[in-house]
């Protein structure tokens, strides 16, 4: 079945791509979650449409990107927490204690789905975080966790 994405699909497309897939695959998922429309005569002009907004978007977005880069990436940012013997922290250290540490000491906000943490930080030390903001701009902040 010929679909149009109306926004973008993890693993399918971009918003405004016309694609096939199986038509379980829409009426079950795509459709009912309005990620998706039926392709038409009607609404490929709609699909044209949405591909220039979302190139316009995208080209905003990777600006902005790179402009939060280039603040962060030269800087260390650092949080404490209380921690035992041996440096082990009592709790850990997550993607929304990095964004609270950044937002305070760089003044720049980010989201924390934008950081790739396999897991919290544990222990005292420095870590390496990426963080996505674009498909095309990636770059690490480096996180310093000292003992409270």
């Amino acid at each position: 079945m010929k679909v149009i994405l109306r926004s973008d699909v993890s693993g399918l497309g971009r918003k405004g791509e016309m694609l096939d897939v199986a038509d379980g695959y829409f009426r079950n998922y795509l459709n009912p979650k309005g990620l998706a429309l039926k392709a038409t005569a009607g609404a490929a002009g709609q699909a044209e449409a949405m591909r220039r907004t979302a190139a316009l978007h995208d080209a905003a977005s990777k600006a902005d990107a790179e402009e939060v880069a280039t603040k962060l990436v030269p800087m260390r940012i650092s949080i404490s927490a209380k921690a035992g013997d041996g440096g082990r922290l009592f709790g850990s250290v997550g993607a929304g204690d990095i964004v609270k540490a950044v937002e305070d000491q760089a003044g720049v906000v980010i989201d924390r789905r934008t950081l790739e943490l396999e897991h919290p930080l544990k222990e005292v030390g420095e870590a390496l975080v990426m963080c996505k903001l674009h498909s095309e701009v990636q770059f690490p902040i480096t996180v310093e966790i000292s003992e409270a």
